[in-house]
């Protein structure tokens, strides 16, 4: 049941549903065992109404395939957190966790710490659809809102330590906030956060927000409830405002094209594109 689900807990539903498509590809950039359960009868059904507004009949395809996209990134997470994970970075969180189920499908070294931050309803949702499966990783689930006070010390108190390096997550977030929303919240984290600890994330480009190639999924999201409000045309300076160095790439980029982008990579000052960014910003 996804009822008590509110509307971005539901685009959850939707990233499972794209994984667990993935995972059925024989060219597949990760395997997610876990995801045609998360997604339910509703993520499928979430993909299609994007699909068809994204991609209507007998047009030419005008902007990256969703599927392509939601490939790279998951697999750009992937191997950026185990690589962390591998170094001194024992704790990873993962803010907004939604229905991802990393802590169960990947393999994760014996001290790692993995915790998920997001609203009470996704997790008991994922709780429920996850009943008797095993995380590989010592993990613990913080319910909370990332916009509301409070959360920060629930984490501390499920065994976070601030003053140890850690890895952030912030995936399919920062687009859905308002902007003083990601300042503040990027500003929490730095609180809760050693020097060399890492932020990763995904954002998107003021044009994103507008172009109207992307009217059609826009319009979806709102008709859901959840806009995308957030786009920034400079990620290194979101993130340096905030004393993060940030190294950012595009799907295609090398390191983040894995032979599945199919479009040219437009250089970052041609205007007007709509563009995608994959953000890993380190804690001076």
């Amino acid at each position: 049941m996804t009822e008590t689900m509110d509307a971005v807990g539901r685009t959850a539903l939707l990233t499972a549903a794209m994984r667990a498509l993935e995972s059925q590809r024989p060219d597949r950039l990760y395997t997610d065992p876990y995801a045609q359960e998360l997604c339910g009868d509703e993520g499928p059904k979430l993909l299609d109404e994007v699909w068809g507004a994204t991609f209507p009949p007998h047009r030419r395809r005008a902007m990256p395939d969703s599927l392509d996209v939601n490939a790279i990134r998951t697999r750009f997470f992937d191997d950026l957190l185990q690589r962390a994970s591998l170094g001194r970075h024992s704790q990873i969180v993962s803010a907004a966790s939604g229905v991802d189920s990393r802590p169960y499908r990947l393999e994760w070294a014996q001290e790692v710490r993995y915790f998920e931050i997001d609203r009470p309803s996704v997790l008991d949702y994922k709780q429920r659809r996850l009943a008797g499966a095993r995380p590989r990783v010592a993990h613990r689930m913080i319910a909370a809102d990332l916009t509301a006070p409070g959360w920060e010390r629930r984490l501390e108190e499920a065994g976070y330590d601030a003053t140890a390096p850690s890895v952030w997550l912030l995936e399919g977030v920062l687009p859905y906030l308002h902007e003083e929303e990601v300042h503040r919240l990027l500003q929490r984290i730095r609180t809760l956060t050693a020097t060399g600890s890492l932020v990763a994330g995904d954002l998107v480009n003021a044009e994103a927000l507008t172009s109207a190639h992307a009217r059609g999924q826009l319009d979806v999201f709102a008709r859901w409830g959840c806009p995308w409000r957030f786009g920034t045309d400079d990620p290194e300076a979101l993130f340096e405002r905030h004393r993060f160095t940030a190294e950012v790439v595009q799907p295609g980029d090398e390191g983040a094209h894995y032979g599945r982008w199919r479009d040219p990579v437009s250089p970052r000052g041609v205007p007007g594109v709509r563009r995608i960014f994959l953000v890993c910003a380190e804690r001076r």
